[in-house]
């Protein structure tokens, strides 16, 4: 059963019914529409969804009159190094009456109840009230993560990789362990992408946007896995009609949706030949843009994907509370 926080009305909940996912994903795109990035990262979407042995807290803000939500925050306090982390976002129509500094509020007392009270904050397309809001309460700007876009239809060179590898398709259910195996060695430091586990691998599989042919795994002469690059297409799912009939008008975008290369295997230019093989499998479905996420601090990497042609689009800004 919910329970409700003291005034400003915000009310806590460890699971959500299918109405209340339906309506904090609307909520979603109806904020994503306004400010041009999506407020809540994928994990959280899939965790909405689907669910998972990892719980969550859940914050709601109603318009109590039409009884609809018109503000969420997810809240994950699992990670005992990182510390608690939330996603959150308020309507377009009832931004300004305080929803936001209450739901942060909110989750800055579950962070306290359920750790030591450290709490990232994210701030998906660095919108500059979210920043404004995140100051004000005490948090400082800790990490930046860059999304880049390049267009599809300017000029790419061909793959050139490395002697004795070669490329072929991910295979669903044979793959799953080394390719997990990898993806903590490539991402050791990474705070989420190298704690994969074989659920967070399966969860994607089973989505409407998972094709085995675009994910592309490198692979030595005597069978080893070297590296990959997990391609992605955004948008195609909006292409067919709702309901009502009206088709929306986003236009699809693929993306380097995850790349990654053995650490013995590095600096011999299969980075740069895996994210071209990718890129030509996008440009083959037809496609016109792509983007990618970098961390701002991954030098190396954003280097290796500025020089084939891929330029700064947007920001997703963590805050880190200061206790």
């Amino acid at each position: 059963m919910d329970r409700v926080i003291p005034a400003p009305a915000v009310r806590r909940a460890e699971h959500l019914s299918p109405d209340q996912v339906e309506q904090v994903l609307a909520l979603m795109r109806a904020a994503g529409d306004t400010d041009g990035a999506l407020p809540l990262s994928e994990h959280v979407v899939l965790h909405l969804r689907h669910g998972g042995e990892v719980p969550a807290v859940h914050l709601l803000a109603y318009d109590e009159a039409q009884g609809q939500i018109v503000g969420y925050a997810h809240v994950d306090t699992t990670d005992a190094v990182e510390g608690a982390s939330a996603e959150l976002v308020v309507h377009p129509l009832h931004r300004r009456r305080g929803l936001g500094r209450a739901l942060v509020t909110a989750a800055m007392a579950v962070a306290d109840e359920r750790n030591d009270g450290r709490l990232r904050l994210w701030a998906h397309g660095d919108h500059p009230s979210a920043s404004a809001l995140a100051i004000r309460l005490g948090f400082d700007r800790a990490r930046v993560l860059l999304q880049l876009r390049r267009s599809l239809f300017a000029p790419l060179d061909e793959v050139v990789l490395p002697a004795g590898v070669h490329l072929r398709a991910f295979r669903p259910g044979a793959d799953d362990e080394a390719w997990l195996a990898l993806n903590a060695a490539a991402f050791a430091e990474h705070p989420e992408q190298g704690k994969w586990t074989l659920d967070d691998l399966h969860v994607r599989i089973r989505e409407p946007w998972f094709e085995a042919a675009g994910f592309l795994l490198a692979e030595s002469d005597d069978g080893r896995l070297l590296g990959f690059h997990w391609t992605k297409v955004h948008g195609e799912e909006h292409a067919n009609p709702h309901e009502d009939g009206e088709p929306h008008a986003r236009e699809p975008i693929g993306e380097v949706y995850v790349l990654g290369v053995a650490p013995d295997a590095t600096g011999g230019g299969l980075g740069r030949a895996l994210t071209l093989a990718g890129l030509w499998h996008l440009r083959d479905r037809g496609l016109a843009q792509v983007m990618l996420y970098v961390d701002e601090s991954n030098t190396r990497a954003l280097a290796l994907y500025q020089r084939l042609g891929f330029v700064r689009w947007s920001n997703d800004v963590s805050f880190q509370r200061t206790l």
